[in-house]
């Protein structure tokens, strides 16, 4: 699938592995749509690459349908989508007192899981109303994490979320590919995300230890080389990515 010339949707655009993934697919010339829960900055980064937005809480189907709907309006319909959405939380299952964590485990799987179902959808629904081109109608990348493999203590609603996502993508490839959609999925490590930078230093350069080589943090712009080199080759499909410098997360 070319880059160039194409339609893209981008959920979670508005800052870290979404905004780094719209201003590069921007600049290899795609159209891009940014679909985020901060409205305001996926209109900010919309004007920077000369895209469109779309305010959407991504748990909400319908609300992903109209957004989506925004975006075919005012750019065309897309062939590119790429699920960076997502909220990332820590809760014991059973806390301190026995305090129970099952809001947690059901808000996480809202917007991680059912948001990028929803998005995964309605995207797909609409390519599959364009005509083929090399045989392909559209790409879909969505985003699980090392946790999916490596969840750490506190980390069961947000490993859960993110191994549904990894799962997904061998029986949504294997639907959609009658219909000549390719559906990927990037498991990022430990990246240079706004969650990060809050962190302190020496709290950053301990995670950062584990990090085999390059033994650093991912840089967003990494992951959305890999996005971008998912969408342009043809002949990867239903399966899941690492992208991690080869770290393994501690039990803690």
């Amino acid at each position: 699938m070319q880059i160039e010339g194409n339609v893209a949707i981008v959920t979670g655009g508005a800052s870290g592995l979404g905004e780094a993934t719209a201003r590069y697919l921007a600049v290899n010339g795609a159209k891009v749509g940014i679909l985020d829960f901060d409205g305001e900055g996926a209109k900010r980064i919309a004007r920077d690459i000369g895209g469109a937005a779309a305010q959407v809480d991504v748990s909400d189907d319908v609300a992903v349908d109209v957004a989506l709907s925004e975006i075919v309006q005012a750019l065309g319909t897309p062939r590119i989508a790429v699920n960076c959405a997502g909220i990332g939380t820590a809760a014991r299952i059973v806390g301190r007192e026995g305090k129970t964590s099952f809001d947690v485990f059901r808000k996480t799987l809202d917007v991680n899981l059912f948001g990028t179902y929803a998005v995964m959808t309605h995207a797909a629904r609409r390519m599959m109303e364009l005509e083929p081109v090399d045989g392909e109608r559209g790409v879909i990348v969505n985003t699980a994490s090392v946790a999916f493999q490596d969840g750490q203590l506190g980390q069961a609603a947000y490993a859960a979320s993110k191994g549904a996502i990894a799962s997904m993508a061998l029986p949504a490839a294997r639907e959609f590919a009658r219909a000549g959609i390719r559906v990927m999925t990037i498991a990022p490590g430990l990246f240079n995300t706004p969650m990060m930078e809050s962190l302190p230093d020496d709290v950053t350069a301990q995670i950062t230890s584990n990090i085999p080589h390059p033994a650093r943090l991912g840089a967003p712009e990494e992951y959305a080389l890999m996005a971008a080199q998912i969408i342009t080759n043809p002949y990867l499909n239903g399966t899941t990515i690492r992208l991690d410098g080869a770290t393994r997360l501690p039990p803690r």
